[in-house]
């Protein structure tokens, strides 16, 4: 794996997790929710709403890219 691609895992895995506490703690204390549907909607949360990185391969070098639902399109990240 390269830099970047190492770079876009840590990136991914951060902000999932970032969501996944922020979305259980929320479930937890605002729900009715027990036992294993806490996590459950937690994770499914987290998953759909964490922003995407992939390092893409362009005749530039290699690029860090995010895609995110509350953006339109891909966002370069760094440089």
């Amino acid at each position: 794996m390269t830099k970047k691609q190492v770079q876009a895992f840590v990136y991914q895995l951060a902000s999932f997790a970032v969501l996944f506490i922020a979305a259980r703690y929320a479930i937890d204390e605002y729900t009715n929710l027990t036992g294993i549907w806490i996590p459950l909607t937690a994770f499914v949360i987290g998953t759909l709403v964490a922003p995407k990185f992939q390092a893409v391969k362009t005749k530039d070098g290699e690029k860090l890219y995010m895609k995110w639902l509350f953006i339109k399109g891909f966002k370069e990240i760094g440089s």
